[in-house]
């Protein structure tokens, strides 16, 4: 089955202009000003893209797809994302983390959600571990996971700053951080450790901290949660100009808002101003995880659940109300975490690489989702359901 789009103005997710793009097995064929299709004997799908922008996959790096949650109690525990959750909002890779609870949720529970996603369709990564140190991992170690589990890429998300993480010390950091970097280093995988950063004045300390005193660099680490408040956002600004990644957080209420949490794309708009370069920051969703929220006491007075439509629902707000050009809005979900996740065959359009594309109408909003060449949603309207969808 081929498909053909044609006549779409193509952000790649730099901005190419208008162009034919040709899949074939799954792949970007060809992008060429016109591809005529010779063979009408053949099998071939063609979508008309005229009026359109035709953009990559979306990536969303840090979803708790066998859900999160717990801090109030086993009925807080939230549920499985669906597949139609994902594809709806546009994104066509993800990347599953445990969270808080690395107990009850568990490595084997998470890398079985992740293959079962792929089989329904979509690409799907994970880390290994939770909040704790020491690491829960699959087979026993940091590195044996990473090289020898095709789905795992890095180790996480680890908390720190945060009163519910395992307050772990430098040298702790330090170690798993060595074990995952060299891990990655010998799977050619990213290797990462991804950062639950919480609301402690003691902020980004640790991660520079171990990077000061060790050979590690600051890209090993991939802090998440940067907006959450005020002065760790600033703090955030200084880690980036230093060359470190943040990671910006879409999920949100209006009371952490209210509270001084900043809106993702206000912050783009201001880290942008404030100098720091569009490859160092990423958006993801924190989609099924729980938004918490505690007194001063640190007890938990209720909560709701992250949606992974956010991660998109954050780049159109930048676009259209803070005026941040589309192409480097895109770039924080699509090109920027695949190069941080060494996602070598996502987050652009190019020829050879996996053909996940997203169409978007001229206001921006979602039209078609394509997923390794298969039509997903199409019109707004969900095409392929998950197994248990109705």
């Amino acid at each position: 089955m081929f498909t053909l789009i044609k006549g779409g103005e193509v952000y790649a997710p730099h901005y190419l202009g208008k162009k034919d793009i040709l899949l074939a097995a799954g792949k970007i064929a060809s992008i060429s000003e016109n591809i005529d299709w010779p063979a009408p004997a053949l099998d071939i799908h063609v979508i008309d893209a005229t009026g359109k922008m035709v953009a990559p996959g979306f990536i969303d790096g840090h979803v708790h797809i066998t859900g999160g949650g717990g801090e109030g109690g086993y009925k807080t525990r939230t549920p499985e994302i669906y597949l139609s959750d994902v594809t709806k909002a546009g994104v066509t890779t993800i990347v599953g983390v445990i969270g808080t609870d690395g107990t009850a949720r568990t490595m084997t529970n998470l890398i079985a959600k992740a293959k079962a996603l792929k089989e329904e369709g979509i690409s799907c990564f994970v880390h290994t571990g939770s909040y704790q140190v020491p690491v829960k991992t699959l087979t026993g170690n940091i590195e044996t996971d990473i090289m020898m589990v095709d789905e795992i890429i890095g180790v996480g998300e680890i908390a720190i700053s945060d009163h519910r993480s395992s307050q772990p010390i430098a040298h702790e950091l330090a170690r798993l951080a060595s074990q995952a970097r060299v891990g990655g280093m010998l799977s050619g995988k990213a290797g990462v450790v991804n950062i639950h950063l919480g609301d402690s004045k003691r902020m980004l300390s640790l991660i520079e901290e171990v990077v000061e005193t060790t050979d590690l660099p600051l890209s090993q680490f991939y802090p998440t949660h940067i907006n959450r408040n005020s002065y760790l956002f600033e703090a955030g600004i200084h880690y980036a100009k230093k060359g470190g990644i943040v990671d910006f957080t879409t999920s949100t209420t209006k009371k952490f808002l209210e509270e001084g949490e900043v809106k993702c794309s206000v912050g783009l708009k201001r880290m942008l101003d404030a100098g720091v370069a569009i490859e160092q920051i990423t958006f993801t969703s924190d989609a099924q995880g729980s938004l918490p929220a505690f007194n001063e006491f640190g007890e938990f007075t209720g909560l709701r659940i992250g949606k992974v439509n956010s991660l998109y629902s954050e780049v159109r707000d930048a676009v259209q109300t803070e005026g941040v050009p589309l192409q480097q809005a895109l770039q924080t979900i699509t090109s920027n975490p695949a190069r941080v996740l060494k996602l070598k065959q996502k987050g652009r359009l190019q020829e050879g690489l996996d053909a996940d594309l997203v169409l978007l109408n001229a206001d921006l909003s979602i039209d078609s989702v394509i997923a390794l060449g298969q039509v997903m949603v199409r019109g707004g309207e969900v095409v392929i359901k998950g197994t248990f969808e109705d």
